[in-house]
């Protein structure tokens, strides 16, 4: 329980328990990054960790002249891509041990035909999108995997989309994370970076299930 109470509160206040571990422990926060950054992504049963705010938090940090910018979006980067290939792997792996058999229980041979055609087709922007989706970004690869998406397909916009999601969050915290206004209400912004991309998923699944054929 004292384990799940402290991983709420990182994730609630990400800026100060991150700020606290640089004062601290100086260089080793970038294995701190690192680790978060490829568990959130690349082990499918851990997408709670936080991302996007904590993306934003070490831009901020960084601005703040508390970390180096380069350094951590390379180190963030890295984890990143390595996460999703990682997950990608275990799709793969373990997708064709579950569905081996064809009249088993767990195995749709339409339904899996019908996701491989779909991440083939569309899955590069399903890739990359997901990464600004909070659970979906963890669980995205995964299903890649198990929908036997081409590895280079998924590599190429594995790497974009990684680019994009680091860099661009990076990037705005270190120029938004040094106003007033920011500093003053980075709870609520955090708050704001988990709930509503949560919600648009929600919202977006609801409305897919209620618009799918009885």
């Amino acid at each position: 329980m004292e384990l799940i109470a402290f991983l709420i509160d990182f994730i609630l206040h990400v800026d100060r328990h991150l700020e606290a571990f640089v004062t601290t422990y100086g260089a080793w926060v970038y294995a701190l990054l690192f680790i978060i950054v490829f568990v959130e992504t690349g082990v499918v049963v851990m997408p709670f960790l936080p991302g996007d705010s904590l993306l934003f938090v070490v831009g901020a940090l960084c601005g703040l002249g508390l970390m180096s910018f380069p350094i951590a979006c390379a180190v963030l980067l890295v984890a990143a891509i390595l996460g999703d290939q990682c997950n990608f792997a275990i799709g793969r792996h373990f997708g064709p041990k579950v569905f081996q058999w064809e009249n088993s229980r767990f195995f749709n041979k339409r339904a899996f035909d019908q996701a491989h055609a779909f991440y083939e087709k569309y899955g590069g922007f399903t890739i990359i999108a997901a990464r600004f989706m909070p659970f979906i970004r963890t669980f995205a690869p995964f299903v890649a995997g198990v929908a036997d998406m081409g590895r280079a397909k998924f590599t190429l916009f594995n790497v974009l989309g990684a680019l994009l999601w680091v860099l661009g969050i990076c990037t705005a915290g270190y120029f938004l994370g040094s106003i007033p206004w920011v500093k003053q209400n980075l709870d609520k912004i955090i708050w704001a970076m988990i709930l509503v991309p949560g919600l648009l998923v929600l919202f977006g699944a609801i409305k897919a299930r209620r618009a799918k054929p009885v």
